[in-house]
């Protein structure tokens, strides 16, 4: 490719995402004055983003998907099969790897990151060949994912969540389940296992305190109590990755994870339920190229 012919830039657009209402015609016109050709393609399904980025990654040199967690995660099989790099203008709700990467919340500012071209190789985790960024995990949070109505989450946003989140903790019971690691058998009485790849997810909690993104590693916590409601006294531990120091909080870091459950249940992955249990996690070290801001430090 000579320096005279613009790099094309497949732009994935989910209306339905919360801020999907936003004009998405100040990015194109940033990414077109930064040397961009722009071809925007809608989706409204999360299966559909895999698939526009498999029929059209001949025509494109990156991929740039405005959405959510659950949009980017979607997309992210697609976009290392197509070896193209991605870039993100965080539109969901959460926004959480937006903030594991620096990359701003202001959508003309992210589109400045992607105009900037500096890429960062990050690892991808999968639970039974679903990708995740951040965390996938089984108990409160899927039944959180199951419960919280699309037009809350749209229009209240973290306090939507907050709502539906008070009414899963009234109704929640631990479970039994299995956990495997290197060959390891461990059976747990849990309210909820989750798996992170990332360092942030449910808002800006932190997986763990020395959790990133590029590692190589998992961490996964289980949550082993009696008394659901102390997880109010947890809360400060969960926004700095320091919930393994409580008794009640299970903790290991592996390459692979398998849990199982005697009925099978549902696993959320970066706020989207895609697959049920038995569950097979599993890190894929620098899978995929992301778009990051030139000022954060090279890894």
């Amino acid at each position: 490719m000579n320096k005279s012919t613009k790099r094309r830039a497949l732009l994935l657009v989910n209306p339905k995402a919360r801020r999907g209402r936003e004009a998405i015609d100040p990015v194109i016109e940033r990414l077109g004055g930064g040397g961009l050709a722009v071809t925007v393609e809608p989706f409204e399904a999360l299966p559909e983003i895999a698939r526009d980025i498999v029929r059209l990654r001949h025509m494109a040199d990156l991929v740039i998907v405005c959405g959510g967690d659950g949009s980017v995660s979607s997309a992210a099989l697609a976009a290392i099969e197509s070896r193209l790099p991605m870039g993100i203008i965080p539109m969901g709700t959460a926004n959480d790897l937006a903030r594991t990467l620096e990359i701003p919340l202001g959508l003309v500012d992210a589109a400045d990151v992607i105009v900037g071209g500096k890429t960062r190789r990050i690892d991808v985790g999968t639970v039974n060949g679903h990708a995740f960024f951040n965390v996938a995990s089984i108990g409160l949070s899927s039944k959180l994912a199951q419960g919280l109505d699309p037009l809350l989450k749209k229009r209240f946003g973290r306090l939507g969540y907050a709502l539906a989140a008070m009414k899963v903790l009234a109704r929640a019971r631990p479970f039994p389940a299995r956990i495997v690691e290197k060959g390891m058998v461990i059976d747990v009485r849990t309210f909820q296992v989750a798996v992170g790849n990332g360092r942030h997810y449910g808002g800006g909690n932190v997986v763990e305190e020395t959790a990133e993104i590029d590692d190589g590693h998992l961490d996964l916590y289980s949550l082993e109590m009696t008394n659901l409601w102390k997880l109010a006294l947890m809360l400060r531990s969960f926004r700095s990755g320091r919930h393994g120091a409580w008794s009640e909080v299970r903790t290991a870091r592996c390459v692979e994870f398998d849990v199982k459950t005697r009925k099978p249940m549902p696993v959320n992955a970066d706020g989207e339920i895609v697959t049920s249990t038995p569950a097979h996690f599993k890190v894929h070290p620098r899978a995929i190229s992301i778009f990051v801001p030139r000022t954060t430090a090279s890894r």
